[in-house]
């Protein structure tokens, strides 16, 4: 798979703010896809001592759940570690990763933030509009807007808002655990979101896209440190 926009990554920190600012405007904020059948997940790992990265893109079956295909790859860190761009750092090897599918999904999931981002363009926006896929930011923090704490059952909800706007939800995915921040990436709506993020949280908290790339950097990343 390759991006259908492309654009410098070794950049410096102010020509990042203004292309994020610029690309933003591109984000769809409604349901553009067809029937989904595959879905991925992104995870991105970085080893404690040197600059490597691992960046693991998992395929995965969306009415089974079970893996379709799995890829990592590795890549040196060129940008620094600046909140609010942290896109600029973990989607070239991500990008990488692409490269390597032979599966194209139909839908994105990123353990990261979409619009609930102080310029609405996450590391989930940033992929979707990359990329032109249906893509979804589900984060297990909340990094901007103010909400309340959603009731316990599973699918329970309150809106996550910012200077006003509602950029997000916390949703709860399992009775008696930690809420998720959903937000919209790119060609989806927040409802429509939430509900792709419940349907993938059979067990867990976490969508299985998340969990299944996170077990994969996890691994390359503990037999890089052997």
């Amino acid at each position: 798979m390759e991006p259908v926009i492309v654009h410098p990554w070794n950049v410096q920190e102010e020509e990042a703010l203004a292309m994020q600012h610029q690309l933003a405007s591109q984000v769809i904020q409604t349901d553009q896809m067809d029937t989904v059948q595959m879905v991925a997940g992104v995870d991105v790992a970085y080893h404690p001592r040197l600059d490597k990265q691992f960046a693991a893109v998992v395929i995965l079956d969306a009415e089974s759940l079970d893996v379709v295909e799995s890829v990592v790859a590795e890549d040196t860190a060129s940008f620094p570690y600046i909140p609010g761009l942290f896109s600029f750092r973990e989607i070239p090897p991500i990008i990488k990763a692409f490269k390597q599918l032979k599966t194209t999904p139909d839908l994105l999931v990123c353990d990261g933030q979409g619009m609930a981002h102080p310029r609405r363009f996450g590391l989930a926006s940033h992929l979707g509009v990359l990329y032109d896929l249906p893509t979804i930011g589900c984060g297990k923090t909340r990094f901007i807007g103010d909400a309340k704490e959603p009731d316990d059952p599973r699918g329970a909800f309150t809106p996550l808002i910012d200077q006003g706007e509602v950029v997000g939800h916390v949703l709860r995915t399992q009775n008696h655990t930690k809420p998720v921040y959903v937000s919209i990436g790119h060609r989806i709506s927040l409802f429509t979101a939430c509900d792709w993020v419940l349907k993938l949280s059979p067990r867990y908290r976490l969508p299985e896209t998340t969990r299944q790339a996170d077990q994969r950097v996890r691994k390359a990343l503990t037999a890089s440190l052997q």
